[in-house]
């Protein structure tokens, strides 16, 4: 492995061997980056599989023809594996947490959200079919009412015509047409504004991913040019070089002394400045987490109650409805009867003319067997598992950042080891002045 390494670290190989090998290394690392930047485009950025393939294919061989010739470029590229342990990392892990969360578990949402809006539909169209019939059970007993009274009063006083009509059936296919036009046209409303949140947030997450994954090349770029051309920079590990420099010179009372303001970059001790800077890198993650939870949430509770809805939609049973008509008819008579009663001894009476007594029975409906309802879906625990996985390395992220920029610091050195010479004799000299000055 150091030999593979140091053919890698070389600036030009030395012999044809040396190149063959690095061909080889070159070529593993570009099938294997090439493999995940398809992935990375097809299934986190939802590109389709022909564009994936087509610049997958090119970014492979662009990037295996720059580490081949390109000797600095290969610093950078071996830098940018743990740059993704920093905050530009997490940056581009948000970003697939965004996606997974607008192509999994918003839709998710919003199909239950449908499933409760088919049930109020069902119930309002079944309602409604059962007040119109109820009308029509009006009309029937008003003209059984009326045709009573036709029957029961006499000639004399029977009234012109004892029916009602109602004409609120005669606009019942008008209502079914507005109640079914006014359910298009929520449901395409609705369609819209999903498909409009949808794409909003798959550009804003494909400009944020290609975006993040620039600056991560820009950043390694950044760390590279700042190590190279500034000697202070970065420039506070005992290495294994500056322990020999200090040995030979006799001069190893300067790290024992400065130890605590110096970091072996082989070590896993982290400094309090180093544990409350991760600290406050976990505070965005944190909040990050909990705004992934409200939705995690919101899921599980539009789920619940579409199948709450669904389940008591089913178990709704007939309202009974009783309709109960009484009616006694009687004529009081002129005051000339009761004179003539009076007279011949007999008691006045009013003359009774019929009486009407019948119930009537109704069911309101208000679900049915015949609406189409889609069943509640319920969250799919696989991306909940992926979401909480990404999180846990989001976590392991805030305090591998330490580590990865001490990592930078050993993959620039082993590039640029004669840069490095000059660098670990700065900070030797630094050192000592320091010693004299105390």
């Amino acid at each position: 492995v150091a030999d593979l390494w140091c053919v890698y670290s070389k600036p030009a190989p030395a012999d044809g061997r040396e190149l063959w090998t690095l061909f080889v290394q070159c070529s593993c690392i570009t099938v294997v980056i090439g493999g995940l930047f398809y992935n990375w485009m097809f299934a986190s950025l939802e590109y389709s599989w022909h564009l994936s393939i087509a610049m997958a294919i090119s970014f492979s061989l662009l990037l295996l023809l720059t580490l081949l010739l390109v000797h600095p470029a290969r610093c950078v590229f071996s830098m940018i594996m743990p740059t993704l342990g920093t905050k530009q990392g997490r940056k581009l892990l948000f970003s697939t947490c965004i996606m997974i969360a607008v192509v999994n578990i918003t839709p998710n949402i919003l199909s239950n959200i449908k499933t409760i809006l088919q049930v109020i539909k069902c119930i309002c169209k079944n309602s409604s079919d059962s007040l119109l019939n109820s009308t029509a059970l009006l009309e029937k007993v008003s003209w059984e009412f009326g045709d009573a009274i036709q029957d029961t009063v006499p000639s004399i006083y029977k009234p012109m015509n004892g029916h009602f009509r109602f004409s609120l059936l005669q606009n019942s296919s008008l209502i079914y047409q507005k109640m079914h036009l006014a359910g298009e046209n929520i449901s395409r409303e609705f369609l819209s504004v999903e498909v409009l949140v949808k794409d909003s947030i798959q550009v804003a997450n494909r400009l944020a991913a290609g975006f993040f994954m620039l600056y991560l090349c820009f950043e390694s770029t950044w760390y590279l040019k700042n190590y190279l051309t500034d000697l202070r920079f970065d420039n506070f590990y005992i290495t294994k070089k500056l322990e020999h420099l200090a040995r030979d010179r006799k001069a190893a009372h300067l790290l024992v002394g400065s130890s605590k303001k110096l970091i072996r970059p082989t070590g896993l001790k982290l400094s309090w400045e180093e544990v409350v800077l991760c600290l406050v890198r976990a505070m965005p993650v944190t909040v990050a987490l909990m705004l992934m939870l409200v939705v995690v949430a919101m899921d599980h509770f539009v789920f619940s109650m579409a199948d709450m809805v669904v389940t008591r939609a089913a178990q709704f049973s007939a309202v009974p409805v009783t309709l109960n008509i009484q009616y006694k008819a009687s004529a009081g008579v002129s005051w000339i009867v009761p004179f003539l009663f009076k007279i011949s001894g007999r008691p006045s009476a009013e003359l009774l003319l019929g009486d009407f007594n019948r119930t009537y029975h109704h069911h309101l409906i208000f679900s049915s067997a015949h609406c189409r309802i889609s069943p509640p879906t319920p969250p799919n625990p696989s991306v909940l598992l992926v979401v909480g996985l990404l999180f846990c390395i989001l976590y392991a992220t805030v305090f591998l950042e330490t580590y990865a920029r001490r990592l930078c610091r050993k993959i620039a050195a082993s590039f640029f080891q004669s840069w490095e010479e000059e660098r670990v004799l700065y900070l030797y000299r630094k050192l000592s002045r320091r010693h004299r000055k105390e």
